[in-house]
């Protein structure tokens, strides 16, 4: 295929966990959401979003985390290093920027989340912004999942929900 972008290499701190991933753009983005700012301890996630067929982790799979009861994060259950975050129902994948040989070779294009932003932790960058609560799909799983609840941690938290998962829960895409 002509004009077809090189494949990307990433993997965690330690190295016990490669991924090669093929997305068809080169665009990242910022999530400031309470969830991603607890599991990255940061004040924002850099992602970058592709189809989960477009990943191929080329040793050993991520250990996962189910955060909600519609989303579970990849990590290296040796280092730490948070390396996903998929919607159970999806069939995209996020990675993590930083997880990758050459973050540089992406770049931003908007935040997501910006009403959990830490504003003194934020310089205008000029890009766009979008609430959580403003993704109709996002909500949509919230609401089935958690009935009339605002999407976010607290409701996550108070249900009780969180929990460690060494084996990833079956994908329903």
């Amino acid at each position: 295929m002509s004009g077809a972008l090189p494949p990307l290499q990433g993997g965690c701190l330690c190295g016990q966990l490669r991924y090669e991933a093929t997305p068809t753009h080169r665009d990242g983005y910022y999530c400031h959401c309470r969830m991603c700012q607890l599991a990255f301890g940061n004040t924002r996630a850099a992602y970058f979003n592709l189809r989960k067929d477009q990943v191929r982790w080329l040793n050993d799979p991520p250990t996962y985390y189910v955060s909600s009861k519609i989303a579970r994060r990849g990590f290296c259950g040796r280092c730490g290093t948070p390396l996903s975050f998929e919607f159970l129902d999806g069939e995209n994948i996020d990675l993590s920027v930083g997880s990758l040989d050459a973050p540089g070779a992406l770049r931003p294009t908007e935040h997501f989340a910006v009403e959990s932003r830490v504003a003194g932790w934020h310089v205008d960058d000029g890009l766009p912004g979008s609430r959580l609560d403003s993704n109709e799909k996002i909500a949509q799983r919230w609401r089935a999942a958690y009935g009339d609840a605002e999407p976010g941690l607290n409701t996550v938290r108070g249900a009780g929900s969180i929990g460690p998962s060494a084996t990833p829960p079956k994908d329903s895409a």
